[in-house]
Parts: C-alpha cells; sequence; structure tokens
C-alpha cells in the first residue's frame, strides 16, 4: 500500500505512467550522485592541475535542461488531457456543505440528494470508517461525465484518486472536470482542502 490507487480511468492511468517514468529519473540522478560523492570521499587522487573543465560545465549544463524537458513534455501532454471536455453523456453538479456533498443530476429534473458520511457508530461490518456514506453517486462506465463542482460556504475538494480527480469547490466559482470509469466498482474519494472542524472526517 504504498504506491497510488489502481487506476480505473485512462487519465488516471497515464498519471501513474508519468509518475513511474519521473521517479526512475529521479532514482537514476540520486543514485549518480550517491556515487560520485562516493567515490570523492573514499579516494585519495587529486588532480591540481585542473584550473578549468569547460567540457563539464557544458554537458552539466546541457544534461539537466534535456531531463527537465524529459519530464516537462509528458506533463503538459497529460495536464491537457485533463482539461479536454469531449461531449458529456452526463453532467453532475457538486456543491461542497460543511460536511457534507450534495448532488445534482442536471440532465434529469428534480434528481438531487445529499450525501452525509455515516457516523463510526452506525457502521456495519466490512464497511469503511470515515469513507462510507448514506448516499453513493452512482455513474455510467464507460461514459464520459462532466462533474460541475462548487461550495455554499467555504473551500472544499472533490477527490476520488482511483480516478485521477481532484477539484476545488470554490464559493461562487463553479469549476468542471471530466471522468471516465472503465471498470466497474465502488470507488472512494475524501475532502482534499482545509474545511474546517470536521475536515479530517
Amino acid at each position: 500500500q504504498l504506491g497510488l490507487q489502481d487506476a480505473t480511468s485512462p487519465i488516471m492511468e497515464e498519471l501513474l505512467h508519468f509518475h513511474d517514468h519521473t521517479l526512475m529519473i529521479v532514482f537514476l540522478i540520486s543514485s549518480l550522485v550517491l556515487y560520485i560523492i562516493s567515490l570523492m570521499l573514499t579516494t585519495k587522487l587529486t588532480h591540481t592541475s585542473t584550473m578549468d573543465a569547460q567540457e563539464v560545465e557544458t554537458v552539466w549544463t546541457i544534461l539537466p535542461a534535456i531531463i527537465l524537458i524529459l519530464i516537462a513534455l509528458p506533463s503538459l501532454r497529460i495536464l491537457y488531457m485533463m482539461d479536454e471536455i469531449n461531449n458529456p453523456s452526463l453532467t453532475v453538479k457538486t456543491m461542497g456543505h460543511q460536511w457534507y456533498w450534495s448532488y445534482e443530476y442536471t440532465d434529469y429534473e428534480d434528481l438531487n440528494f445529499d450525501s452525509y458520511m455515516i457516523p463510526t457508530q452506525e457502521l456495519k461490518p466490512g464497511e469503511l470508517r470515515l469513507l462510507e456514506v448514506d448516499n453513493r453517486v452512482i455513474l455510467p462506465m464507460e461514459m464520459t461525465v462532466r462533474m460541475l463542482i462548487s461550495s455554499e460556504d467555504v473551500l472544499h475538494s472533490w477527490a476520488v484518486p482511483s480516478l485521477g480527480l481532484k477539484t476545488d469547490a470554490i464559493p461562487g466559482r463553479l469549476n468542471q472536470t471530466t471522468l471516465m470509469a472503465m471498470r466497474p466498482g465502488l470507488y472512494y474519494g475524501q475532502c482534499s482542502e482545509i474545511c474546517g472542524s470536521n475536515h479530517s472526517f
């Protein structure tokens, strides 16, 4: 359980690949630096006649620039992919409150409900503490769903890690995100914004 959750959406799969790609670069740089430091500490040899090393300076200027480009390009690609809205099949409006969410299926008349967390003492065996709710959001699989996210009172953040979603709910502002679940399942998310005394729940 050290890594990220299993990906459910194509965007989250891309984010996982990017995470592994970047982590490998960081691991290789760290290994190289550690190796050079250990060599410098253990060797007795010194080269006193070298006053300037233009080749080395050129390499250690250009190489980090290339590495930064190798990280930046896939990062920008995913950033633009996450912003795309492709003809959503369903729109769900999500409003953050202290401390519950209210959902509204805007394509249908009078289809809205509140989603409260189930208190610890009311949990049934096998249910997850601080994650179970009384009314779950049910969304179609393999269809583009648009989420419109806002807040009634303070800053909240609507997040579902396995879908690769985290969007701030800001009072007076309507934020938009899209999701597409590629397999059926039950996915959990927690508030990811300091929203007051019940934030930890």
